[in-house]
């Protein structure tokens, strides 16, 4: 096949169409006829609903497609190589070095058992022929760089001891750990909070400037695309529908689909009332908590825990809604987690409808289990890979309800369809599934227990901003019809501010502010609550604003 790219161009796609292969054999297009390309040092952010084949452009970009993909037509030359004809070998060498990118979901890109450190330290050594001492500088110096603190120790640590942004951070480190050519993010900031995601995106942006890198942005956060991105292609069920300058596609949109992402990115009302009254009793109740993740032994004398609670006291109404916010690695997660069961508080006191739960899930009563889902940032890892997506929802139905096969079947159809899921995924396996469509199906499966009380970890962080209204709205009906109590962990403020009734902010595991939604973000009292609403600005009713000394480049025609 002949190079279809101009000879200063990055990459460029001819009406490159993708398919996939379903569970009945046919092939089904996820990628039609898309045409687009980048000159060197451009900026290119791709932006549209979860399933619209964004993820799926980002992996042809690498000859990288999800198992049962292939192209079936057009053209694909990424920086001089036909992506489409060339051998395995040739593409393998490209990847990490002349082009890299970071994965949505770090937690299943980063190899559980080996350190964090030696990860990178493996990119620099065994693609960038570095020396070992040359390979610890320069991990360290990019450790520091994407704001990793205590970047030698941090280096020692395994990804499951690292906090969702600390990992997502490690991920970006590793992609820029070569100096590629081209970098290719796929929802880079979606696990972060707003002030680190500002950070990131900046240094990113100097960091490719600096470099002179293209850079390729796939996000559902429109307001992170305009922050770095000068071009912008806007796809919808795998069709290209508009291109062009960032700032003119976001103030001027000439596509209906894409006036809809915009309008739904725009925040809007007041946080909902508080229902509590001072004769209602709690159905969560922590007094006192606190948690340390225990630290191993040294070759002379056991290292001091690392506290990651100290001294959490909250309490939360039937049916209400509890936003915890903070910093990356502030401590949010490990709270969920300790609500979940998944941990167990190293002292302080936590009750759930007058019963204590302070203990790990296996030691709770199979009422309080039932009683008590969680939903994790990462539906990839974990949702059962050898499980079709309504298997996953059919087992837990069965399990905690004692429901029938055709029963469980009933519910899974119907949650699915509450919850903007095709018919057709029941039958998928979840690596078939884009981000957003996993995290419904892990929402379906924690919902199908009836649960009454919903720790949601980052739930909206894989979705955009149209899926994610959709979800949260599901999530409210279904909150009004059965009272469920939620605790939603997020970095996400708008979400906060529209659905949670009472926030708590966390810093370096304490609480430094907490109240009722409304006053505590009107008037913060910690510096911690007021830099975090600095960086995630609620009230804006304009089109996401590019970042003002960005230089425009320009897309190949």
């Amino acid at each position: 096949m002949s190079r279809i790219a101009p000879p200063r161009s990055v990459f460029a796609a001819n009406n490159l169409t993708i398919a996939y292969r379903n569970a009945a054999g046919r092939m089904t297009e996820v990628l039609k006829d898309v045409t687009l390309a980048l000159k060197p040092g451009g900026t290119l952010g791709i932006v549209g609903e979860s399933g619209s084949g964004k993820s799926t452009f980002a992996r042809a970009l690498l000859g990288h497609l999800r198992p049962g993909s292939s192209f079936i037509g057009g053209s694909l030359d990424v920086l001089g190589t036909d992506m489409i004809g060339a051998d395995r070998r040739s593409i393998a060498a490209m990847r990490g070095t002349s082009i890299a990118m970071a994965m949505q979901n770090p937690l299943t890109s980063l190899t559980y058992h080996m350190r964090v450190g030696d990860q990178v330290l493996e990119v620099l050594k065994y693609r960038a022929g570095k020396t070992t001492a040359e390979a610890q500088k320069i991990m360290l110096d990019l450790f520091i760089e994407v704001g990793l603190p205590d970047p030698a120790a941090l280096s020692r640590r395994y990804p499951h001891q690292l906090s969702g942004g600390q990992r997502q951070r490690v991920v970006i480190a590793a992609a820029l750990a070569c100096n590629p050519a081209l970098i290719v993010l796929d929802e880079p900031t979606s696990a972060l909070d707003k002030t680190i995601e500002a950070q990131v995106l900046d240094l990113v942006d100097r960091i490719r400037r600096q470099r002179q890198m293209a850079l390729v942005m796939i996000s559902h956060d429109l307001r992170a695309v305009s922050r770095i991105c000068s071009e912008v292609a806007v796809l919808e069920k795998g069709v290209l529908v508009e291109t062009g300058a960032t700032a003119q596609v976001f103030e001027c949109p000439a596509h209906p689909y894409t006036k809809m992402l915009l309008k739904a990115a725009q925040p809007t009302g007041e946080p909902p009332r508080a229902r509590k009254t001072s004769t209602e009793p709690s159905v969560l109740e922590a007094c006192g908590l606190h948690f340390s993740y225990p630290a191993p032994r040294g070759f002379v004398k056991a290292v001091a825990a690392r506290p990651a609670l100290t001294e959490i006291d909250f309490s939360l109404a039937a049916g209400e809604t509890l936003g915890v916010i903070g910093g990356s690695g502030s401590g949010k997660t490990t709270l969920g987690m300790i609500v979940a069961g998944l941990l167990a508080p190293s002292g302080g006191t936590l009750s759930f409808q007058g019963g204590d739960i302070g203990k790990l899930s296996s030691r709770r009563d199979a009422q309080q289990r039932r009683r008590i889902q969680i939903v994790f940032q990462d539906p990839l890892s974990s949702l059962n890979p050898r499980q079709t997506c309504a298997e996953a929802v059919i087992r837990p139905a069965r399990f905690f309800l004692g429901v029938s096969r055709r029963e469980a079947e009933a519910m899974t159809a119907d949650l699915f369809a509450r919850l903007g899921l095709p018919e057709a995924l029941l039958t998928r396996f979840p690596r078939q599934l884009s981000g957003g469509q996993q995290q419904r199906v892990a929402i379906a499966r924690a919902f199908v227990a009836r649960p009454d009380l919903l720790v949601c970890d980052e739930i909206t962080s894989a979705l955009d901003a149209s899926v994610q209204m959709q979800v949260l709205s599901t999530l409210a009906d279904i909150q009004h019809q059965t009272g469920v109590s939620i605790v939603m962990i997020t970095h996400d403020l708008g979400t906060v501010w529209e659905r949670a009734q009472q926030v708590i902010v966390l810093e370096q595991g304490r609480i430094v502010d907490a109240g009722r939604t409304a006053d505590v973000f009107r008037q913060p009292k910690s510096e911690a609550a007021k830099a975090l609403f600095a960086a995630g600005v609620l009230a804006e009713t304009t089109a996401p604003a590019p970042h003002p000394a960005h230089q425009r480049e320009e897309l190949i025609p």
